[in-house]
């Protein structure tokens, strides 16, 4: 049984038992006596869902029938805080369900019976209903169907609402699910084969997606994971691969492919998703279909795919052979098919934020059921509660200012049968540090421009001599030695001799920053210049006496400090080359 064919009864659609009560105008679920304990699956108990690539043989073992009588084992139940109920609860449920029906529950109220989480990776995108009396059974169904898996502390321990979000999404080539079988290899323990960084700004105005290429080569380091028993395991890590062997090869799990992303990029994930080949096909006929757009025929026998120029509204296995295919468009290979990729998420995105899908309660349910059967989540977000917090969050931006953009590469120059793919510099690491340090890749609203234009004012105007700039250099949070390495810089190679080593600052920083007295502009901007220092870094203050009794400034090395003579000034612009394009605009494939 494929994933649109769990968490049913007697082949019933939950979406289809909630109906319109004509005496309250609103909806409710309406469970049929002879099918209300079948049709919700009562909770399972702790521990059966270990490690796997993609969830694929925790989700196996979900569908075999004898499941269905009887309590299951699942981690997801522990981490919910105490959901999982005995079997004399659950005997119960018809009764309750009953008394739903009969008017001593209430009916959901408006506005607070839904909230939507929108998501990006490997072609995904889901909507979680919450919870009001009458869906109680539901919601428990709904976190059933959630798999999860360990992120082994690659992770930040979770996302917080006062500053920027990072998820790792991760769509898996594992052929699990039925119909995926004659798709490559069916005994493959699947690879990273579609990963996106989705990024949400602090202020939540605005998120950047970044595809990374399979084929990128990249270190993968050691990675600690824990096993179906328990116990953890270091994997070793591997020099010089395709990027894509993070997942599934080696055992590797999506902790793996968290820590891999932070050694590329230096962005710590809070969260992982995965996906499989049926999330494609469930949730996008869940959406009620993508509208794609194609600026030529396409007939492409490997994918599958055989569409005639033109706008197209694809689902189910039509929608997988879009983002598989990639010999008919663009140069053939996977960044044609990032591209492609791109453009089916961002018309998905469109309809999840129109109001025929937000306004729909059958569609509505269709997509939690979609989205909670196609997942694989790490364990700190495997609640329908967890994962509708996060939602809330992701939901807040606007399409026009969500961007993807694919990490600049160039073949691998090491390679005679151009294969693989290395980091175009420096324009890369220019993509990443935006990213890291929350720059947005749209315009948004008129106080970031504003904000901008005042850092950049503090670097404009007169600028001292080296040898008048007097500073106290202070280790908060950089590599050990990181002020004295500096100090010796900027005496011997910048001529800033009037410059001291003070030791370590009392509080550690993310970022590295100048403090300056009002009579020091013109010394810190001679020094923001020689230092490579955004305007950002620069923070007006007081003075503090250095050993020598006279004013200076305090610079303090934070942990974005790479190195004496390394620039710390974040690009204000996305390099010309690197592609990118924003959610809202329709796009036609090549």
């Amino acid at each position: 049984m494929d994933a649109q064919g769990r968490g049913r009864a007697d082949d019933v659609d939950p979406a289809d038992q909630w109906v319109l009560n004509p005496n309250t105008g609103e909806y409710e679920l309406r469970l049929a006596p002879s099918a209300a304990q079948s049709s919700v699956p009562g909770p399972r108990g702790p521990g059966d869902r270990g490690p796997t690539g993609a969830g694929g043989a925790a989700r196996a073992r979900r569908t075999e029938p004898a499941r269905r009588t009887e309590p299951a084992r699942r981690s997801g139940a522990a981490a919910s805080g105490g959901e999982a109920t005995s079997s004399r609860r659950r005997t119960s449920a018809p009764a309750d369900a009953a008394a739903g029906r009969r008017g001593r529950r209430p009916a959901p109220k408006k506005g607070k019976g839904k909230k939507v989480l929108m998501w990006t990776g490997g072609s995904l995108a889901f909507v979680l209903i919450g919870t009001s009396a009458a869906a109680y059974l539901y919601y428990q169904h709904l976190n059933n169907n959630i798999t999860s898996v360990s992120d082994d502390g690659a992770g930040t321990g979770g996302f917080s609402k006062d500053r920027a979000i990072n998820i790792l999404l991760i769509g898996t080539d594992k052929r699990t699910g039925k119909g995926n079988e004659g798709y490559g290899d069916k005994d493959s323990a699947g690879h990273a084969d579609t990963t996106l960084v989705l990024h949400v700004s602090k202020d939540r105005t605005n998120a950047t997606v970044m595809s990374i290429p399979r084929d990128l080569i990249t270190d993968i380091p050691d990675c600690p994971t824990t096993q179906e028993d328990g116990s953890e395991k270091v994997i070793p890590g591997k020099q010089r691969t395709r990027f894509n062997n993070s997942l599934g090869q080696e055992e590797r799990t999506p902790s793996c492919t968290m820590r891999t992303i932070t050694e590329l990029t230096g962005l710590k994930m809070d969260h992982f998703m995965v996906a499989d080949f049926n999330a494609v096909k469930t949730l996008s006929s869940a959406v009620g279909g993508v509208k794609v757009c194609l600026a030529k025929d396409i007939k492409d026998p490997d994918s599958k795919l055989d569409l005639p120029k033109g706008e197209h509204t694809i689902e189910g296995e039509e929608a997988l052979a879009f983002v598989r295919t990639r010999h008919s468009v663009g140069f053939g290979g996977d960044l044609s098919r990032i591209e492609l990729q791109q453009q089916f998420l961002s018309s998905m995105m469109r309809s999840l934020k129109s109001n025929d899908t937000l306004t729909s309660p059958p569609k509505m349910l269709k997509l939690a059921e979609a989205g909670t059967e196609a997942l694989t989540v790490d364990s700190r977000i495997s609640t329908i509660k967890k994962l509708a917090d996060l939602g809330a969050e992701l939901g807040k931006f606007d399409t026009k200012n969500l961007t993807f953009a694919t990490v600049p590469v160039v073949d691998n120059p090491a390679e005679k049968i151009k294969a693989t793919v290395v980091l175009k510099e420096p324009q890369a690491q220019q993509l990443f540090a935006m990213v890291r340090d929350d720059v947005s890749l749209t315009a948004v609203k008129q106080e970031k421009k504003k904000e901008k234009a005042a850092e950049a004012a503090r670097l404009k105007g007169t600028k001292a001599p080296a040898s008048e700039v007097r500073v106290r250099i202070l280790n908060g949070g950089a590599v050990a030695g990181s002020a004295q390495e500096t100090l010796s810089w900027l005496q011997v190679q910048e001529g800033v001799t009037k410059s001291e080593n003070a030791g370590n600052a009392e509080q550690p920083l993310a970022k590295t920053t100048l403090e300056y007295g009002p009579d020091e502009a013109d010394q810190a901007r001679r020094l923001a210049e020689i230092m490579g220092l955004s305007g950002a870094a620069l923070k007006p203050g007081k003075s503090v006496t250095n050993s020598q009794g006279v004013p200076a400034m305090t610079l303090t090395l934070g942990k974005d400090f790479e190195g004496a003579g390394v620039p710390l000034t974040t690009p204000a612009k996305v390099p010309d080359d690197v592609q990118k394009a924003t959610a809202d605009k329709v796009e036609c494939a090549k």
